[in-house]
């Protein structure tokens, strides 16, 4: 292991919204009415800075230097990796949402352990100080709140980071999410998102395409739209856009310390869209690594176990990974998080 490198685990915050005097259908665009100045004023607290940005009729996603932005009318999720303040965002942005007539109905935040937690600034160093400054930035009508840290047995270093705050006892939220957290990727597979002799000819847009279709990140769903970026030396990120539906992913190939993550939302009961455990199978596959951490947020929807168990069956079957570890909580109007851990059969 690395003493030290670019951290890869990403910190993710998702702010929930509703419209205060009118239903949201009088005002469609809600947040995605911010302008772009707003939004990189935002971003420059954070420490990252938009490099490609795609939008469809549903919402606005953005490609940072330090992962994704999305915006939808009453959501807003923001993910950043790196030594990033992603925190310093949720008081201006609650401001900005304040101007259009929409109020915070919830917040939750959520990460991994970092692979370098000692070069994190204040308050990154201790989820509690997290925790108390993510606190700080809510208003109280926010009152169901919990923190949680979800350790696995097989690897007490990495544990899934939750903080939840809503002002209803119930989730509004129907959209299921899925977070995947990939250490040690395989050698040969982590070559693809290095820059090739002769890649500094051509722009991030174009690398990051051929590093898209070289990897088979393009195979993980056919439908989507695929926003990509290519970093300088190495590293790679991608959006996804599917009608209202997103997925990104991001890598950091460094050996050492490589990693790499894909998150999508869906639902887990609409026709004509294939079943969550083959698109996982299909993500992770890219990158054959060797610690593998799936963090399933359920909103509004009712845990299902069966999915659960189908994610396990089909990744031991397709890839070999054994799930080690499966710890579930819930968390008062903001849904039940389940958080497995996999490694593949042979360790």
């Amino acid at each position: 292991m690395a003493v030290s490198g670019f951290e890869g685990f990403e910190k993710r915050l998702e702010l929930r919204f509703f419209d205060d005097d009118k239903p949201i259908t009088n005002n469609p665009m809600g947040l995605r009415l911010i302008d772009f100045e707003s939004l990189d004023q935002v971003l420059n607290e954070v420490q990252c800075t938009v490099v490609s940005a795609v939008a469809n009729r549903s919402f606005d996603a953005y490609v940072l230097s330090e992962s994704s932005l999305f915006v939808y009318p009453t959501k807003i999720i923001i993910k950043t990796c790196g030594t990033t303040q992603l925190l310093k965002s949720i008081r201006p942005l609650i401001h900005l949402a304040r101007n259009l007539g929409l109020t915070l109905r919830a917040c939750r935040y959520s990460r991994g352990s970092f692979i370098f937690p000692k070069a994190q600034p204040f308050p990154y160093t201790s989820f509690k100080d997290e925790v108390i400054v993510v606190e700080e930035s809510l208003p109280k009508s926010l009152c169901y709140r919990k923190a949680s840290v979800m350790t696995p047995s097989n690897n007490p270093s990495r544990a899934w980071h939750v903080f939840t705050a809503s002002a209803d006892v119930e989730s509004d939220e129907s959209v299921v999410v899925v977070e995947v957290c990939m250490t040690e990727l395989d050698r040969v597979n982590a070559r693809s998102f290095f820059k090739r002799k002769g890649d500094e000819k051509n722009n991030s847009d174009s690398a990051g395409k051929e590093m898209t279709r070289l990897s088979g990140i393009d195979n993980i769903n056919a439908n989507a739209f695929i926003c990509d970026f290519a970093f300088d030396p190495c590293g790679y990120s991608m959006n996804g856009v599917d009608g209202d539906r997103y997925s990104t992913i991001h890598v950091t190939p460094e050996d050492g310390f490589s990693y790499a993550s894909f998150e999508c939302g869906l639902s887990l009961y609409d026709d004509g869209h294939e079943d969550i455990s083959e698109v996982l199978s299909r993500a992770i596959d890219v990158f054959r690594p060797s610690d593998v951490s799936i963090a399933t947020t359920y909103g509004g929807e009712d845990y299902n176990h069966e999915v659960t168990k189908r994610v396990e069956r089909l990744l031991a079957k397709k890839l070999g990974l054994k799930c080690r570890s499966r710890i579930m909580d819930e968390f008062p109007g903001s849904g039940t998080v389940v958080y497995q851990s996999f490694t593949p059969r042979r360790k």
